[in-house]
């Protein structure tokens, strides 16, 4: 991220209506498990259908202005799903459960043999998103952590040999990524929030292993889970000093819906911050000159070679029209910090 306050998306964009049942796919909940009843598409077109709809996410970024862009993630159910379910050592036929972060039952991967990566998951995604920018990019990919709490676990001793095992898994998926040329590579990490007790014990660990030999740039996510499922988010971050810990360049924290103040951006240091600066609980469209305030706020506490921003969490939820508009607020916000800073936008 070469630009100083660089703007860019948490991975998700809004699925048009003709390819995904929306009312379907929020009433699920998050897939953790194959969700493939959500496409609206036959299956023989889906593939075609979902490269022109990425098409549109990829150029509505563009037009936003966004400096580093994802292929919105439109072929993926949820962010976890697609990975997750796509390794050996996964049961292809039986389902597992646990207890989601909400503290009820969900579907879940069951791990019934030895978790290892038999082919590249998101390759394919992020040569076609490659193919098709020329603005820097990134990929997303489920982090070890998160992976190890999401799946009921019939084969390894613990959950933090199961992470371990996830996090092999992770790291050549990331090579792949890297060697394809993706800029930035993003682990998704939700439940570093949610769990964490769990996570003091082996996710620094487990994250660690998944980025050995990373050189491309990195970011970790943690989030309180999407604003649609999650409505109060005043919880804090209970995992959030041990963050610094992460052997990432980001660190990108969830801070808008919230409310946190920007000096939490100091406890993350010498990590830089990509701050989230767009409430995805709300359909209004936030004023630029509020998100340049943010901007300056963290900036009293972070240099701006250290601070990217982006909307709080995927925008997967939104309505197409207020996630472009969101995003332009928000590229137009950091545009006039960077014009105090520099003189150019």
């Amino acid at each position: 991220m070469q630009k100083l306050i660089a703007t860019t998306v948490m991975g998700s964009y809004p699925q048009p209506g003709w390819l995904i049942n929306h009312d379907h796919l929020i009433a699920k909940g998050v897939p953790r498990v194959r969700a493939t009843d959500v496409w609206e598409v036959e299956p023989q077109y889906l593939d075609e259908a979902i490269e022109a709809a990425t098409l549109v996410a990829i150029a509505d970024q563009e037009a936003a202005g966004i400096d580093i862009i994802t292929d919105g993630e439109i072929g993926r159910e949820s962010y976890f799903n697609h990975f997750a379910n796509s390794l050996g050592g996964v049961d292809r036929e039986q389902i597992g459960s646990g207890i989601n972060r909400i503290g009820t039952i969900s579907e879940l991967p069951l791990v019934n043999g030895p978790v290892e990566r038999l082919a590249p998951v998101e390759l394919g995604a992020a040569q076609f998103l490659k193919a098709h920018t020329t603005q820097q990019t990134k990929v997303t990919v489920p982090g070890p952590f998160t992976l190890s709490q999401l799946a009921q676990n019939d084969y390894y001793p613990d959950q933090r040999t199961l992470a371990l095992a996830y996090a092999e898994a992770v790291r050549h998926e990331l090579l792949d990524l890297q060697a394809a040329g993706i800029d930035v590579l993003q682990i998704d990490e939700p439940y570093l929030q949610a769990n964490a007790d769990a996570a003091r014990e082996f996710a620094v660990e487990a994250i660690s292993a998944a980025l050995d030999g990373i050189t491309a740039t990195t970011t970790v996510h943690t989030c309180y889970g999407y604003a649609v499922y999650v409505e109060h988010k005043t919880s804090g971050y209970p995992f959030f000093d041990q963050l610094a810990q992460l052997p990432a360049d980001f660190i990108a924290v969830e801070a808008a819906q919230p409310g946190l103040d920007p000096s939490i951006v100091a406890q993350l240091s010498p990590r830089s911050v990509i701050l989230g600066v767009l409430d995805l609980s709300s359909h209004e469209i936030e004023k630029p000159e509020a998100i340049a305030a943010k901007i300056r706020a963290a900036l009293e506490h972070v240099g701006p070679e250290s601070l990217a921003v982006s909307p709080d969490c995927g925008l997967k939820f939104l309505p197409r029209e207020v996630a472009r508009a969101k995003l332009s607020a928000m590229v137009e916000g950091a545009a006039i910090v960077r014009i105090e800073l520099t003189g150019e936008g």
